[in-house]
């Protein structure tokens, strides 16, 4: 399968890395191609310049947005929420009848008074973009864990699970069917439903980084118990 995964850090490197093992034909997008190879330091986040990951992945092609969006059939939405619409309308999702997006970002933003969401409570980063660009189909899945558990969710034990939530079923078993490649198995996969949902799967990441600083993990996830 063709696809394309927009944004250069740790989450869209995880993934694209994880895809091309697994025999996808993998582009990853970025505004400025030889910018984005040019930089030399770590970002903000720690995160090794991109050149370094490229050398160890060179089956991953680096692309101009609009080619990365031309290339996909489905295309991973992993930049960070607040750029996520000016990202997808450069790719020129906008024009691509039924193309599914895997959104796995969350509108994280970082204030005086510590970490928020850019848009919460009545409205998710994945409404507003099936919103603004309604020709797509906009799958919201992956956004409650780590790059790495996202890929390898054996990281962790047990049965924990993956959420899913979109207005498409089939583009929903698009999506169900690459986290199955990952290793999400048989039931662990929750189809939360309509993209609604997507406003308690993104409010999540605020008590997720919580979590991690109690325990001093990122490998974490969540467990669902029921009677």
């Amino acid at each position: 399968m063709r696809i394309s995964v927009l944004g250069t850090g740790s989450v869209g490197r995880a993934l694209a890395g994880r895809l091309a093992g697994l025999g996808h034909d993998v582009v990853v997008g970025t505004r400025d191609p030889a910018a984005t190879l040019a930089r030399t330091e770590p970002d903000v986040q720690g995160t090794p310049p991109y050149a370094q990951w490229q050398e160890q992945h060179s089956d991953v092609r680096l692309v101009p947005l609009p080619e990365a969006g031309a290339h996909a059939e489905v295309l991973v939405n992993a930049t960070a929420g607040a750029a996520s619409a000016d990202a997808l309308a450069a790719a020129g999702v906008g024009e691509r009848d039924g193309l599914v997006v895997l959104d796995v970002a969350n509108p994280l933003v970082f204030t005086a008074d510590g970490p928020a969401l850019s848009v919460a409570n009545t409205d998710s980063l994945a409404e507003t973009l099936q919103r603004t660009f309604p020709r797509v189909r906009v799958v919201k899945a992956l956004n409650t864990m780590n790059a790495e558990v996202m890929v390898h969710p054996d990281r962790v034990p047990g049965d924990h699970v993956v959420f899913v939530a979109g207005g498409d079923a089939e583009a929903k078993a698009t999506v169900s069917a690459l986290l199955g490649e990952f290793g999400w198995g048989a039931g662990r996969i929750v189809d939360l439903g309509g993209l609604v949902a997507a406003r308690g799967t993104e409010s999540f990441v605020l008590l997720w980084l919580s979590i991690t600083q109690a325990y001093g993990t990122f490998d974490i996830n969540i467990t669902v118990q029921r009677r």
